[in-house]
Formats: structure tokens, sequence, C-alpha cells
């Protein structure tokens, strides 16, 4: 980015929004980590650096792979956008709850700090009405090894919060009993955990491999967050049913969304009708708490977009309810109970520190306007189209023009092996001098004469005034995604001790056919693997091992034991 006279963070301020122009596709990573360090910098800054809003889901994880390379110091955090359309019969995915969820914890309990922070969000999370901060923050709960906390007390936590029961923990946001053991997949982790109980005293808190089971790590404490947006409780319950009659009247006998509720229960795409269970609603700018914030291109557009597409999924539904036609009556709320205005979204973004980015030029004399000086880069697709050229030939030889005028190049890969495969084929075409890179501060830090190969998902290169990024997608063209092959199904492995008895048949890819199981006892303990059975080859002994103590009620036979 090039030094205006003034740091853009002085520039950013409420009320007073400012442009950045020449911010090439691609180099929006590099840009706002840059300005999310400068207001860090600032005497008493924000609690959160910069927020950015991304115009939609893939932008935004776009821009996160981004941040992984030019500030893999920095943290991030993600805010996603519900993954079903306004008005839905459906619930959202609960890892897209789980993400949510988490942030707005985090975010409620942060506190004014002089390390930077990211927090990356879309327009359509960003215009949506999310449960109130202290209510968030209040639904927290906190445990850790040596606590006195029975487990029927966080198992009805976890009902309450959205968690769902299930005999073996696979995804975030189910939990498993087993006896004193209590598996948890919690939201804002990778691993599950295993919470062991003896009494109402909680022992230890470990994570553990979902696959397998096997313990990895010990954990001094957990902090769990609600994998819903509003708890099923009594209070919740009675506030739900008198704001559904003063919304839509007496419900009908046939109402199955008041029924289930009414009895505790929970109801497919009941999220839709959240605010009848919070006493108060607010957005995600009431908990960014006046940090900057940043919106990419065509953000704006995409959200008058959307206030058309609320109003339009509205409408159908009133009209469906109006004049039903067969089939469960849905009962909308009104836009605004659920989302921002947009009238409430421009006057929010008005009163922000707003830094609108764009990748076109701004004359030199424009006020509130800071060139980031990043050009789109070049693209070869001249070259591709043309069977009497070799487009390797091409990128070398602009390689080549860039060095000698003493810019750095990167050439940005999707993937190791795509990296491995373009080195190979640049070397092939007499590029000399090629390294690999991990991070911008790596690419700081490599002499000029250096081409650099870096593992970073952006789809168009840029240039500045001292580098050029070339992506893969400039030289090759758009990537042509396979789908993935159909992979087998996890019921057809073994991982419960319930689903082997004396007496069935066990294959293995490596050992054969495994004829007899010998389970002692009613509760194993133990991880199992081929050496840990006693088993015999067609009427042969092979070998002999015992039950291991590893994971309570539990048999990790990897992913290779099956039955037969």
């Amino acid at each position: 980015m090039k030094s205006p006279t003034r740091s853009p963070a002085e520039l950013v301020a409420p009320g007073r929004a400012l442009t950045f122009a020449n911010v090439a596709e691609g180099a929006e990573g590099l840009v706002v980590s840059d300005l999310a360090r400068a207001v860090a910098a600032r005497p008493k800054p924000p609690a959160v650096s910069l927020a950015v809003i991304c115009r939609d889901g893939p932008r935004m994880q776009q821009l996160a792979r981004a941040l992984e390379f030019f500030a893999p110091d920095l943290p991030v955090m993600q805010f996603p956008a519900w993954d079903c359309q306004p008005y839905d019969r459906v619930s959202p995915h609960g890892g897209i709850l789980a993400q949510r969820l988490t942030t707005l914890a985090r975010l409620a309990r942060l506190q004014g700090s002089d390390k930077p922070l990211i927090v990356l969000t879309t327009v359509n999370a960003m215009v949506q009405r999310v449960p109130a901060r202290e209510t968030v923050a209040a639904q927290a709960l906190s445990v850790a090894p040596g606590h006195v906390v029975p487990m029927d007390s966080i198992v009805s936590w976890l009902e309450h919060n959205g968690y769902n029961r299930s005999s073996t923990v696979r995804e975030p946001g189910e939990y498993a009993v087993r006896g004193g053991i209590l598996d948890l997949f919690p939201a804002g982790l990778e691993q599950p955990v295993r919470f062991d109980f003896f009494g109402d005293s909680l022992e230890s808190i470990r994570s553990f491999d979902a696959e397998t089971q096997r313990t990895l790590l010990d954990m001094r404490s957990l902090d769990l967050v609600p994998i819903s947006e509003f708890q099923l409780v009594t209070e919740t319950i009675r506030r739900f049913r008198m704001g559904y009659v003063a919304a839509f009247g007496a419900p009908e006998r046939d109402d199955l969304l008041y029924e289930a509720v009414s009895e505790g229960r929970r109801h497919p795409g009941m999220e839709h009708w959240l605010p009848l269970f919070q006493d108060r609603m607010d957005t995600l700018f009431d908990y960014l708490d006046g940090a900057p914030i940043a919106i990419e291109p065509q953000g704006e557009d995409a959200a008058r977009e959307r206030f058309k597409q609320i109003t339009d999924y509205y409408e159908a539904r009133r009209e469906a309810m109006e004049h039903p036609g067969g089939g469960a009556i849905y009962k909308p709320l009104p836009p605004d109970r659920l989302y921002l205005t947009e009238d409430e979204w421009t006057k929010r973004l008005d009163e922000a520190a707003l830094a609108r980015l764009t990748p076109f030029a701004m004359p030199d004399a424009s006020a509130g306007v800071v060139d980031a000086g990043a050009r789109q880069g070049r693209n070869f697709a001249p070259e591709r189209t043309d069977t009497s050229i070799n487009v390797f030939e091409a990128v070398v030889a602009h390689v080549q023009a860039l060095q000698a005028l003493r810019k750095k190049v990167v050439i940005a890969l999707w993937s190791e092996g795509s990296r491995d495969r373009m080195g190979s084929m640049l070397r092939d075409h007499k590029l000399s001098n090629l390294t690999s890179v991990n991070t911008w501060r790596t690419v700081q830090a490599t002499p000029r004469n250096e081409a650099m190969l870096a593992v970073v998902g952006m789809e168009s290169g840029f240039e500045t005034d001292h580098v050029a990024v070339i992506s893969e997608q400039d030289i090759l063209g758009d990537r042509l995604v396979r789908p993935r092959k159909a992979s087998r199904k996890l019921d057809n492995f073994i991982s419960e001790v319930t689903s082997l008895a004396a007496g069935d048949l066990v294959v293995h890819v490596e050992h054969g056919h495994i004829d007899q199981v010998r389970l002692a006892g009613r509760h194993l303990i133990g991880a199992l693997n081929p050496n840990d059975v006693e088993h015999r080859r067609r009427g042969k002994a092979v070998g002999e091992a015992h039950l291991l103590p590893e994971s309570p009620a539990m048999l990790a036979v990897e992913r290779h034991l099956t039955l037969q």
C-alpha cells in the first residue's frame, strides 16, 4: 500500500467514509492486514481492529485464506450468515450456528487490546438481527477439572442450548453420555472433548479424535458457548407463546411449531421466529462497538439485492398464509423483526468509521481517498488461446521482465501439489532461482532475483510498485473442480463396543479374517487395534493381546476394521 501523508488509521473516523482506491482483486488481504495493524497501533485502540463485510460467503472464505498468507500472526474471527433462505422451513446447519455463536460469545467478552484483531463477515450476516450481547455473554458456561458440577446440570445446559444427543460424537453440536463419561463436540473447537466424572466431581477434560476415539490433549479449562441462538427453557417458551399469539392470533390445533415449542421440543426451521424467544435483538454492529468497518467492492449493491430478496420471500409467505392451498401454514414475522431495514443499514454505515474498497482509480485530488497502489496483474488468456504460443514461455518472459524492473515476483498456487507441478514446469522452461515461501514476511525478506512460489488461494493476481503476484488462474485459466469420489460411510466401520458381540466375524484389510472376538466384562474400557484382540485365523492362533485402558466404552478399531 502506498504511504499517504497521514496514516489511513487516522483518516478512518466515525461518520466520515474513506475510500481505498486501486485495491485490485487479490490484494484485499494485504490492504486489510495493513489497515488492521495501523488501527491497533493507535492510542486506545478498539477491541476489534477491523471488521470486513464481504459480499458473500465464498468471498469471506477466500479473504480468510489470503490473510493466512499475508498476516498469519493476526487472529481472525469469521461470522457467517445462515445457510438457508429467508423465511425457510429448514434450520441453519449446526456448524454454521456453532461458528456464529462462538464469534458472538468472544466478541461479547472482548475488552480493549493493542493486538490487532480482524472480524470477517458477509452482507447477509450483517443485515440479520442476532441475540442481544448481554444474553449471549450470560449463556456461556465455564468448566475445569476439579470443579464440583453434576453431569446432569451440564447435560441440561447442552439440551437447552441446542446440542443434540447422539450415540457417537462426530460433528459440532453433538454430545453422548456413557456412564461417568460425557463426550461433547463444542462450538469453536476442531476436536471433540471428553469429560471424565467421579461422582459430581469433574476429574479431567481431554480432547480426542472423533474417528479413532484416541485421547489427544489434556485441557485445563473449557468455555462452552451455545450451539443455538436461543434457549428452550420455561421463560423463553412463555415469551414465545405470548409473542406468537400477539403476532398471529390464537393458534390453530394443527399449528406444529406452536405445539412443539409449547412442549419444549425443537422444530425444523424454528430459528426463523428467533425474535419471539428473545427479550431484545441486536445486530453485529452492536457487538463491534465502534470498530472501523471495511466493505468490499459490490458489497452495498449486494445489500440492496438482499433487502429485495427478503421482501419478496416475506410477501410470498404472506400470500400463501392468506390463501392456503394445503400443507402446513407458515406464519412469517415482519422483515424488520428479523432483519435491518434498508434505512437502518444506511444509517449504520453512515455512523461507522467506514472504509470502502474499490479496484478502480480515483482522482488524485479527491477528498477522503487513499491510493492502495495495487493494480490488476497480467492475465495470460491471450497466450492460452493462441496455439502457436507456449503459455509457460510467456510466463517466464514476464517474470524476467518484472525482475528487470526490480520487482519481486510471487506465483500464487492453490495447493502444495500445484506448487510442485508449477515449479517443475517453470524450471523446464529455463526459469531458475525458484524458491518456496509461506508468508508475506518471507516474501519481503527474499531477494528480488528469486521467483517465489506460494500456496495462496486467490483467483487473480495484482501488481504494486515493488511486487507482482501472478495467480495460478491467471496462467492456466478457471479452475475445474472435480467432484469428490464417494467415500465409505463411517457406519461401515466399527467404532462402538455395542456393535461387536462374541462370535461376530471381523475382517482386517492387512490381517485377513478374524473369526472370533472375545469380549470380556459389561463395560469395556479400551482402544482396539489389530494387536489388542485375541483372535484366530482359520482355527490357528495368530496372536494375543488385551484391551487397553484408553477410552471408556469405546472400541477404536481405526478405519480398517469392518464387520463382514
